[in-house]
Formats: structure tokens, C-alpha cells, sequence
């Protein structure tokens, strides 16, 4: 799922060749959901207007990506805060917690345990079923590997250098499963920076598989460092549509971990040098605006994406 911010008002927000991702990816949710294929084929038929709809209103896939979830609710007739991703994010979790105590191993014999911790919450990016489809996750086969895969752009020193003067990092989190390994990196920062306060969001409502402050109170991540709700409702963070309390923690941290691809999608067109995109590319959309190869892992400095 990938977004394009235009500068004209006249063309699409939503570039062309991300409509079938959008709606191979409300195919799979809707599947998920035990549709049928007349109530699929609804869902479809508005996202589909809505793609439309974008092409003279500004949208991005985000509130797309919503409306679809939205949709699929309404055919099921579920409570508006319903999970369809209740089931496959707990056996991400389950998942990622097998791995953890070996990756903790590996951070923890390491002579660069920062520069290790940060590969692992970079690869365990993978686990996204909104830019795979749910059943072609090998998430087995993604985990034995996730510690072998190089960064493609690593803006390392400029982040350890901003981490040695601040005070405040928001730590803002993507998937399920995924917050598995982002504990262990947080762990080793606090373990680097002692005196840095770290704040952890997530997001406001279940949405794919991204994490909740459900999610996070299962695996323990709100005993590990505050830990609060962005109140975003969408698979990103489309600031303005942000609670207060995000807001003024957003505005205020020194430095700001953004993971994930959503979140790289919706705060790039006001990134700056205190924010740092860690995430593994998937698709060649977004492989071209951070000119990398697709699957790279990235961390980059906002100010380094033009």
C-alpha cells in the first residue's frame, strides 16, 4: 500500500499502480473475515468508488485502506471497533515471542548490541499483511532470517548522535508481532541512553494487523516504557487526524523513531532531521522515493528523503 503526496490538486493523491495493491489487499481482509463473495464484491465496489472519489478529492490509501476495513465490518455487522485481525495477530505475537529470547542472545553477545538491536526491529518489519497477503507470509521462514539481512541506507551516526543529546524519543510502532523485536531494540537504547525517556504509540483502533494498546499490554510493551494510543485510526499517521497528546509529544521529542512503511508513507511530506524511518521496503513504489532496492531494510533520516 503506497501513497503519493502531488503537489497539484487537480491529479489523484493515490498513484495508479497502487489501486490493485489496495484492492488485492481488501480481498485478503475480506477473506479473512469469512465474507462472502457477493459481501466481497460490495467491499470492493466502494473501495473502488472511493479510488475514484480520490482522483478529485485528497485521500490517501490510508483513509482508503479505513473505508475497506470500515465496509467489511458493516457486512459482518460487527461493533464498529471489531478486529479482523484478532486471530493472525496473536499467532504473530506468539511467533515473534519464540524468537525473542534468541535474539536477545544475539543483541546481547554482540559488540555493536545498538547497531544489532536496531537490524532485528528493522527485519521484523516483515510481519505486514497489509502489504502481503495474509497467506503468502511465510513468517517462519521471514523470522529464521531476520537478523541476515543488510541495511541499504543507514543513517546510524547521525541517529546515535541526536539519541547522545535528547531527552524525549517517541517511538512510534507499526505491526503486531513486530513490537516483539521493537521491545528488544528499546531495551537496548534505554540500556545506551539511561537518562532518555522513551514514549511508545500505537495505533487508536485495530486496523490490518497494526498494533493497539491491546496488542501492547499483551506482550508487555506498557511495562516496558509509557506507551499510548495516536488515536490514528489508519495503517499510518496522518498527523492532523492524531490525538492532542500525540501531537504535543510529536512536536516535542528530540528524536522520533517512525516504523514501519505506513507511517513512512504518511509523515514523509513533513520529515525532518529529527525523525528516522526504520523499515524494510516493500514495493518498488516506495523503493524509488527512498532509492533503494525493494525488500532493503532502511533507516533514514528525514531529512535525507527528497
Amino acid at each position: 500500500m503506497n501513497t503519493i503526496i502531488e503537489n497539484s490538486k487537480e491529479e489523484s493523491n493515490i498513484a495508479a499502480v497502487c489501486h490493485p495493491c489496495v484492492i488485492n489487499q481488501t480481498r485478503s481482509a475480506a477473506r479473512l473475515a469469512e465474507l462472502t463473495e457477493e459481501q466481497t464484491e460490495q467491499v470492493i465496489n466502494v473501495v473502488k468508488e472511493w479510488l475514484d472519489e480520490s482522483k478529485k478529492t485528497p485521500l490517501l490509501v490510508q483513509h482508503i485502506v479505513r473505508y475497506a476495513a470500515d465496509a467489511i465490518i458493516q457486512e459482518r455487522g460487527e461493533s464498529l471497533d471489531f478486529d479482523t485481525y484478532a486471530e493472525v495477530k496473536k499467532k504473530s505475537n506468539l511467533l515473534a515471542l519464540s524468537y525473542a529470547k534468541g535474539f536477545q542472545k544475539k543483541i546481547d553477545d554482540s559488540d555493536t548490541p545498538l547497531e544489532t538491536g536496531i537490524q532485528i526491529a528493522a527485519a521484523g518489519n516483515i510481519i505486514d499483511f497489509g502489504a502481503k497477503d495474509h497467506a503468502s507470509l511465510n513468517l517462519e521462514e521471514e523470522l529464521r532470517l531476520l537478523d541476515k539481512i543488510p541495511f541499504a541506507h543507514y543513517d546510524i551516526e547521525p541517529f546515535k548522535e541526536i539519541l547522545e543529546k535528547a531527552s524525549l524519543l517517541l517511538y512510534i510502532c507499526d505491526n503486531s508481532g513486530e513490537i516483539i523485536f521493537d521491545m528488544l531494540f528499546i531495551k537496548e537504547i534505554e540500556r545506551a541512553y539511561p537518562n532518555l525517556q522513551i514514549v511508545a504509540s500505537v495505533r487508536g483502533k485495530p486496523i490490518i494487523n497494526d498494533a493497539t494498546l491491546k496488542d501492547a499490554k499483551v506482550v508487555g510493551l506498557d511495562r516496558l516504557v509509557k506507551t499510548i494510543s495516536s488515536g490514528s485510526v489508519y495503517p499510518g499517521t496522518i498527523l492532523p487526524e492524531t490525538t492532542e497528546e500525540f501531537q504535543r509529544l510529536y512536536v516535542s521529542a528530540d528524536v522520533i523513531l517512525s516504523k514501519g512503511q505506513g507511517n513512512f508513507e504518511t509523515l514523509l511530506p513533513i520529515a525532518d532531521k529529527r525523525i528516522f524511518f526504520l523499515l524494510r521496503i516493500k514495493c518498488e513504489l516506495m523503493a524509488s522515493v527512498a532509492k533503494v532496492r525493494k525488500d532493503s531494510l532502511v533507516l533514514m533520516q528525514g531529512s535525507e528523503v527528497e
